[in-house]
């Protein structure tokens, strides 16, 4: 698996340089998202999913599958 080169912090995790951040860094064919303190635990999705999971965030509409 290839892993980013770059990693971008959340805006969301104010402005220090504190290790309590999550962090997104993107390949050509996915997204890897991660907590600064454990760096090397990472999750992969595509950019179909996630657009979709933060949708139904930002909307109300996340619900758990049975």
């Amino acid at each position: 698996m290839i892993t980013p080169a770059q990693w971008q912090k959340s805006s969301f995790s104010g402005g220090g340089e504190g290790n309590d951040c999550v962090e997104l860094g993107a390949t050509p064919t996915t997204i890897h998202l991660r907590e600064s303190d454990t760096p090397a635990t990472a999750l992969t999705t595509t950019p179909a999913p996630l657009a979709q999971l933060l949708q139904a965030i930002r909307t109300g509409t996340l619900t758990p599958r049975p």
